[in-house]
């Protein structure tokens, strides 16, 4: 695409909350999916996925939730869980665990136990209180390192990792993650997803290889 192409401008500051949402969820993807796992005070699981997600650093090890409240402003579950529980534990979605995904995004009453309705199994947590799923590739425990309250409607939470469970088979010796063996699915507008099948490497430069490949352009 040349740089001259027809462009859109849109300032934000015109456009309704409805509207910078849709521009923004079908601009930046794919989004990774935080299967978030949390207990209420009482001990019953909850579990939703959230694509308002990402890793911020690795040290500390953080990482950013984004939860939006219920249309009459009311918390979400989990929202209240991590207030009162200071924990919750991220699981990755793998495109096996779509379905299952799909079920725990139901909107259950607090009662409802949405990993056994979607058939998942939940495994207790080794550093924090709620459980995380075993059928899961990867599983991060996060102890709550922050909370920012957005205007009324959206929470956004900063998780400290504390412990990571992987696969055995997705990991090996040096740490490296094995992105086909991980197959994470990843959220883009409206009701689309992605799979990470197809990728390709792109290694990065040097000064110095960039002048190279700069002057090679131009003898060409």
């Amino acid at each position: 695409m040349s740089a001259d192409a027809p462009r859109r401008r849109f300032d934000f500051d015109t456009l309704s909350p409805l509207e910078r949402y849709k521009l923004l969820i079908g601009s930046v993807v794919p989004r990774p999916i935080a299967w978030v796992t949390t207990v209420d005070p009482e001990g019953r699981v909850n579990a939703a996925p959230y694509s308002f997600f990402n890793v911020l650093s690795h040290d500390p090890a953080l990482l950013a939730l984004g939860v939006e409240n219920h249309a009459d402003m009311r918390r979400k579950d989990t929202s209240n869980n991590i207030r009162l529980t200071q924990e919750f534990t991220v699981n990755i979605v793998d495109h096996a665990l779509v379905e299952a995904m799909n079920v725990t995004a139901v909107p259950f009453p607090p009662e409802v136990d949405e990993l056994a309705a979607a058939g998942l199994t939940a495994v207790p947590g080794a550093r924090v209180g709620c459980p995380y799923i075993a059928e899961a590739p990867v599983a991060l425990e996060c102890r709550n390192y922050t909370t920012l309250s957005i205007g009324r409607s959206r929470e956004i939470v900063l998780g400290e990792v504390l412990a990571m469970h992987i696969r055995a088979d997705l990991v090996n010796e040096r740490l490296h993650v094995d992105p086909a063996g991980l197959d994470a699915v990843g959220r883009l507008g409206g009701q689309g997803y992605s799979t990470l099948r197809d990728r390709f490497d792109l290694p990065s430069m040097s000064l110095a290889r960039w002048q190279e490949s700069l002057a090679a352009t131009e003898e060409s």
